[in-house]
């Protein structure tokens, strides 16, 4: 995993953060809603975005939850997709969510 302050953007917009990860082919793990708008809206399928939506979660617990998750999110990331995961599920939408 890269944090964004370990690249220096720790202060760029989402948009810009997006488009380094894709041409990164990375994926964006966030707890900010935006991500999931802006790849909904772009028609983009590319990068994947996974939202972590837990409260009071540190680094190591995050990586643990990711680890946890992994085998049923992974094809679906490598693909194109926006995932959520809550206290109560893990959901998967394939992208694009519009066809551009």
């Amino acid at each position: 995993m890269v944090h964004v302050a370990d690249i220096g953007m720790s202060q760029a917009d989402d948009r810009s953060i997006l488009e380094r990860a894709r041409a990164e082919q990375r994926t964006c793990v966030t707890l900010d809603a935006d991500f999931h708008a802006l790849m909904a809206t772009s028609g983009a399928t590319l990068p994947s975005v996974l939202r972590i939506r837990k409260e009071g979660l540190d680094a190591n617990a995050v990586a643990r939850l990711i680890e946890e998750i992994w085998p049923r999110i992974e094809d679906a990331l490598a693909a194109g997709a926006m995932v959520t995961v809550t206290d109560q599920s893990v959901r998967i939408r394939i992208l694009p969510v519009i066809k551009p």
